[in-house]
């Protein structure tokens, strides 16, 4: 256990020291455009705390999902010839279930955007 106590301490004293050179060495400036918002050279037009639809994180979460299966999927085909046809069933059966799941997300408009999607949140 008392390596990982030493770890410990070894990370915070790491951190400590990047916060103190940090400070030791920054720079120091107060220019009026300082304290501004900057993107890409382009000043911000509007509020940053813009509210979005629980849509819009609904359909995040499902991209989500969805691309750690396709994840799970590239592993299986790197050694499908090595798995054989028990393997090759199995991810069959993935893919369907993957397939049902994306069908009953569209069947009950969890990833539909039009404006008649509004009148049920």
């Amino acid at each position: 256990m008392w390596p990982l106590g030493v770890y410990f301490a070894l990370v915070l004293l790491l951190v400590a020291g990047m916060l103190v050179v940090s400070y030791l060495l920054g720079q120091r400036h107060h220019q009026r455009s300082t304290g501004e918002p900057y993107e890409g050279g382009i000043l911000s037009e509007g509020s940053a705390r813009v509210r979005l639809s629980a849509r819009f994180y609904l359909v995040a979460m499902f991209f989500v999902i969805f691309d750690l299966e396709a994840v799970f999927l590239f592993a299986w085909a790197v050694t499908a010839r090595s798995l054989g046809w028990p393997a090759f069933w199995e991810a069959v059966i993935f893919v369907g279930v993957l397939a049902a799941a994306l069908l009953y997300l569209w069947r009950v408009g969890a990833l539909d955007w039009s404006s008649s999607s509004k009148q049920k949140e």
